[in-house]
């Protein structure tokens, strides 16, 4: 299998340059096209079983003009329903319902509702959770209603990781290896969280069933007692290409779940005024849609102390 390391791609912008003759005293204004707004939703929810109740976080921003950051935003509601796929009836929606709130007001930050000592309690249990769960994201923002779906995705755990001393490109890099052992007559996905925005995604198609050893590479030399947290999170083959998609596009300033490209498109879609509930994928309106993505996956993570 090929491991690639991730390589940031800067995107630049193009303009006129006004040289200063002496014999020309006319500046040219140079007018950008001002993008749409979308809606920017980080809908990565990471799922510990270890855990009583998932983490759910849900952060929501509009996007903005060339230059500027993303702006936090706030929505009308926000609701995830929970059931288990039923393949024998697609139809069959008998969900159990998320009431999501913000956890502080202008936070941006949408959590399960819940009010110790009252009846109000919808966190979603870890317990419930396997390969069949079912979940359905749904928002208001500004009068259009999002909707998004997708299944659990399980994952294995990290076997080891380890500091090597084998440089990529030049002297200053940092090397792990890691070991994980991959799931045997599946056609698995995952993605691995290295810390400092840094992702990558792997596949099992020519592992499937073995344990298996890569290397990455840092960009630079990391102080000792450097503490790095490194993740490996389950996929579903649409999160895959979305993140490798992501990887080809961004650029390393603040990851790629924080600022997603406005060319990359993920699985939440405008439907507003739609009434088929099975419709997500916006066949008629394919312009219609938020940046970012939904996706509940669970997380195995293992720390290393650099030397």
């Amino acid at each position: 299998m090929l491991i690639k390391k991730i390589v940031w791609r800067r995107l630049i912008i193009a303009l006129p340059v006004v040289l200063p003759f002496s014999s020309c005293e006319d500046v040219i204004e140079v007018n950008l096209l001002e993008p749409e707004t979308r809606l920017v939703v980080n809908g990565i929810v990471r799922v510990d079983m270890a855990e009583e109740f998932v983490d759910v976080q849900i952060r929501v921003k509009e996007s903005s003009i060339f230059f500027e950051e993303n702006t936090i935003t706030q929505l009308e509601s926000a609701v995830i329903l929970i059931g288990q796929a039923n393949e024998e009836d697609p139809f069959d929606l008998n969900f159990g319902t998320s009431v999501l709130v913000e956890t502080n007001p202008g936070s941006g930050i949408y959590v399960p509702s819940y009010i110790p000592g009252t009846d109000t309690d919808d966190r979603i249990r870890t317990e419930f959770l396997n390969e069949n769960t079912e979940f359905f994201l749904v928002i208001e923002h500004k009068g259009n209603r999002y909707a998004a779906q997708t299944l659990f995705s399980p994952t294995v755990p990290i076997d080891g990781i380890t500091q090597g001393n084998e440089t990529l490109f030049n002297q200053e890099e940092t090397e792990v290896v890691v070991t994980f052992t991959d799931i045997p007559e599946q056609e698995n996905y995952y993605v691995f969280d290295f810390g400092f925005g840094n992702f990558l995604e792997v596949n099992d198609e020519f592992t499937d069933g073995q344990q298996f050893t890569f290397s990455y590479f840092y960009d630079e030399r990391l102080q000792p007692g450097t503490r790095l947290e490194i993740s490996i999170l389950g996929a579903d083959q649409q999160f895959f290409n979305y993140i490798d998609l992501l990887l080809e596009q961004t650029e390393n300033n603040g990851g790629v779940f924080q600022t997603p490209a406005a060319t990359v498109r993920g699985n939440i879609f405008d439907v507003t005024g739609l009434d088929n509930v099975n419709i997500f994928d916006n066949v008629q309106r394919p312009n219609d849609f938020a940046l970012g993505y939904f996706a509940v996956v669970q997380e195995f993570k293992q720390t290393i102390i650099i030397e």
